[in-house]
């Protein structure tokens, strides 16, 4: 189904709102997905909060014009799929990832962060990167791991003269 100039313009604006509001972006070839498949990728993205769209590539084209995400144009080529990340950096790349390990068709072509271009094979990196919540616990932990060693240095040298006692003890007992 054709979409009206009006419909166009709506998309794109909205998809330039998204781009501008999102911190990456993943392009994904989505050829040979069925449409139980696309309908299952889609709700796997909305659970991850991935804003995840198919679009015609001039709309996508104009959509990312003057946005961040400008350096991707050229990369938007055949039927495409792409898959906003607004919070969380490598969220959309991990809804990717996931969902083509299980369907050979989906393929990434290329993604965006902060401006720089990557090619689809940089997926896995991005979709390494730790969550909001695992790198506050990551950071919690180098915080800790410094306090944590003085208390277990401070306390070893009392432990090491209970244990000398207690040895000594046994030893003269037998």
């Amino acid at each position: 189904m054709a979409l009206r100039l009006e419909d166009k313009k709506a998309l794109v604006k909205e998809l330039s709102a998204i781009a501008g509001e999102s911190v990456t972006v993943v392009a994904a070839d989505y050829r040979g997905l069925s449409v139980e498949d696309m309908t299952e990728l889609r709700k796997e993205a909305r659970d991850a909060g991935v804003y995840m769209r198919v679009v015609k590539n001039t709309l996508a084209r104009r959509a990312v014009e003057g946005t961040a995400f400008e350096c991707m144009k050229d990369t938007l080529k055949g039927p495409i799929l792409l898959a906003f990340a607004k919070d969380d950096p490598g969220a959309a790349a991990r809804v990717i990832k996931d969902f083509a390990k299980e369907h050979d068709a989906l393929q990434a072509v290329s993604l965006s962060v902060g401006g720089k271009l990557l090619p689809g094979s940089d997926l896995g990196m991005l979709a390494g990167l730790p969550t909001f919540d695992q790198a506050r616990a990551m950071l919690l932990g180098v915080l800790v791991a410094p306090m944590a060693k003085l208390v277990r240095t401070l306390a070893e040298p009392p432990a090491m003269l209970v244990r000398t006692l207690s040895a000594r003890g046994e030893q003269d007992s037998a």
